[in-house]
């Protein structure tokens, strides 16, 4: 049994994310696992690590296990001249002045194969950013592998939960190949990469696919997260894109109804997966 958390946060916001049970099987490996609730904290300048700990020790006792995930991306390094270095500092001495003995981890949050490597050493939670590669192109083999794989998923897909069986076609599974396949390739070579420079086990992944315009349905989940099974990426998280906005200091702007029946469908898809090893 494996856990997949559904994160709807993006670059201007980080919000806690719901752990949702699902049959995600890819590789029998001892993994670092995120524990069951887990809350992404942006400290821009350094200076909030222990407000940002009392919160979440509020929440613990107020009864939810919450985990903190400081985070910070290369470009807002970039932007208040910051190391990455300097976000395990903030966090550790946090920990350390309130005596927090339980999970946390730091996040090498929105990196890809070109920004990754200063977060290499001092994080052990990687968000692997490949929104900019949905859509390039794949190769006839690589896409022809992935139709192959799928032929037990065609005709109607049944989603416990979900009202209507989603029918599944050569159309439609190619149609995800050319948008998403490339994008999940890119995210098995930065996983690679972390693998030969941590180890296996040694890190959690998320994958990064909201900073895009276009929001991923339920269907297009369920295969985007075949794609890295299939690929041996063990993701622990996924930010997929939903309809709306969220930014700093807004809960949400967008349409709340097709928003919840988004990420209740997407909750369903995760919660029913089951992919062979």
């Amino acid at each position: 049994m494996r856990n997949v958390l559904l994160s709807c946060a993006n670059t201007e916001t980080a919000v806690s994310k719901l752990n949702l049970k699902c049959i995600h099987k890819i590789k029998k490996i001892s993994i670092m696992e995120l524990s069951k609730y887990s809350f992404g904290v942006g400290d821009r300048f350094s200076h909030q690590g222990e407000a940002q700990l009392r919160a979440i020790i509020k929440a613990n006792k107020a009864g939810v296990d919450v985990s903190p995930v400081w985070n910070k991306s290369n470009r807002e390094h970039g932007i208040v001249k910051t190391k990455p270095e300097h976000v395990r500092t903030e966090a550790d001495a946090a920990v350390k002045a309130l005596g927090w003995d339980k999970l946390y981890f730091v996040d090498a949050d929105h990196i890809n194969l070109t920004t990754v490597a200063p977060f290499v050493e001092s994080s052990d939670f990687f968000t692997l950013d490949v929104a900019a590669f949905i859509g390039d192109e794949s190769s006839k083999e690589a896409i022809e592998s992935f139709l192959a794989s799928c032929e037990k998923y065609k005709g109607a897909l049944q989603i416990p939960g979900i009202a209507e069986p989603i029918p599944v076609d050569d159309k439609l599974l190619i149609e995800i190949a050319v948008k998403f396949l490339a994008a999940t390739e890119q995210a098995a070579n930065i996983y690679q990469y972390l693998v030969e420079k941590k180890g296996k086990g040694n890190f959690i992944t998320e994958v990064s696919m909201d900073e895009v315009e276009s929001p991923q349905t339920p269907v297009d989940l369920f295969f985007i997260l075949k794609m890295l099974a299939d690929k041996g990426v063990p993701a622990q998280t996924i930010a997929p894109k939903f309809t709306g906005r969220f930014n700093k200091g807004v809960d949400y702007v967008g349409d709340l109804k097709q928003f919840a029946k988004e990420f209740e469908e997407d909750v369903l898809v995760i919660d029913n997966l089951s992919f062979p090893e």
